[in-house]
């Protein structure tokens, strides 16, 4: 009798650690996916901005149209190699 009560013992132990072994690596991972999204919004607002600063220094020197429709050629053409980086990462 005692033995089955040390072996429920025992695997309550067992249980309880792995639960905390569990809960900090769901923390960490929590925090680690919040990091990575907070880059990526940092990221896009780094681009949006040089694509602006690209606009306002080619509307000085050309005409609007022209002026966006080479920032929209550089943003496809950025968009584009990603997109091929993505599928080539993905084999």
């Amino acid at each position: 009798m005692n033995s089955l009560i040390e072996v429920f013992i025992a695997l309550a132990d067992l249980l309880e650690a792995e639960g905390r072994a569990l809960r900090h690596a769901t923390v960490r991972t929590a925090l680690a996916v919040g990091c990575v999204g907070t880059l990526f919004m940092f990221m896009w607002v780094g681009f949006g901005f040089c694509a602006w600063a690209g606009y306002q220094y080619l509307l000085v020197r050309s005409d609007p149209i022209i002026a966006a429709l080479v920032c929209g050629l550089l943003i496809l053409f950025f968009s584009g190699v990603l997109t091929w980086q993505v599928k080539r990462l993905m084999r």
